[in-house]
């Protein structure tokens, strides 16, 4: 789970998000919800969210994205 994790600390960052071994399951459910893989998919979704994080503008929505579906869950 969350093989990409490690890549994203900066993203979570920006979101306002921490991320522990108590929510990590969570949050790589909804990092899959938006990037539209199946769950548990790891290289698929890592490939989806570089996608989307590759420019300023895809960035800045895939973050608030992440931040309103973090709010959504907790």
């Amino acid at each position: 789970m969350s093989c990409y994790f490690r890549h994203m600390n900066k993203i979570f960052s920006e979101a306002g998000l921490e991320i522990t071994s108590s929510n990590k399951k969570k949050a790589d459910q909804i990092i899959h919800q938006i990037v539209g893989v199946s769950y548990k998919k790891c290289s698929d979704t890592w490939s989806k969210v570089k996608e989307h994080i590759a420019a300023d503008s895809s960035r800045a929505k895939f973050i608030a994205k992440l931040k309103s579906k973090w709010a959504e869950v907790s």
